[in-house]
C-alpha cells in the first residue's frame, strides 16, 4: 500500500444485502386476502346456483323416467297426465301460485311459452298437451317424442321468478 495513493485506501463497494421474499409487504397480504375473499364469494355464488337449480334438475329426471315408462307401455294419457304434473309443479315453484295454479289447458300451454327465454324446441302451445289434454283418449299419431324435447327444454331454459 502507498501511503500518498488516497485511491488505494478506499475499500472495495459493498453490495447490500438481497431483498427476501419472505415476508412479503402489507399491499401483497391485501391482496392474498382480496383474492381469497374473492373465491370464497364465487364459491359460495356457485353453490347457492347449483342449489336454486336444483328442483329443475330433480324434474329432468322425473321427466325422463316418465318418457322411458311411456316407451315401454305404450300408455298415452298416462304419460301426457305426468308430463303435465311435472310442469306444473316445476312452475309452481318458480311462479307465484297465483299466476300458475288456476292455469290450463291452451292458456297453461300459452304461459309455459312465455316463460322460454329462448325457442330451440317446439312450442308447448302447438304440442299435444294443448291440442289434446282434456280428450277421453289421446289419438295414436301424436307426437309425444316432440312434446318430451318442449318440456325439456322448457325445464331447462325457463324463467323463473321469485315467489
Amino acid at each position: 500500500m502507498n501511503p500518498g495513493d488516497p485511491l488505494a485506501q478506499l475499500r472495495d463497494i459493498h453490495l447490500p444485502a438481497a431483498v427476501s421474499w419472505w415476508p412479503p409487504a402489507p399491499g401483497w397480504w391485501l391482496l392474498l386476502a382480496l383474492l381469497l375473499l374473492g373465491l370464497a364469494a364465487l364459491l359460495w355464488l356457485a353453490i347457492r346456483h347449483w342449489r336454486r337449480r336444483v328442483y329443475r334438475r330433480i324434474a329432468r329426471r322425473e321427466l325422463q323416467a316418465c318418457f322411458a315408462d311411456w316407451q315401454q307401455s305404450g300408455d298415452n294419457r298416462s304419460y301426457l297426465e305426468a308430463v303435465n304434473a311435472i310442469l306444473k309443479r316445476t312452475a309452481l315453484r318458480s311462479f307465484p301460485r297465483r299466476e300458475v295454479a288456476a292455469l290450463c289447458g291452451e292458456s297453461w300451454c300459452n304461459f309455459l311459452d312465455g316463460q322460454v327465454k329462448r325457442a330451440t324446441a317446439p312450442p308447448l302451445s302447438q304440442s299435444v298437451l294443448a291440442r289434446n289434454y282434456y280428450a277421453a283418449d289421446v289419438p295414436a299419431g301424436e307426437d309425444l317424442e316432440a312434446l318430451q324435447q318442449s318440456a325439456l327444454h322448457w325445464l331447462q331454459h325457463h324463467r323463473s321468478r321469485p315467489c
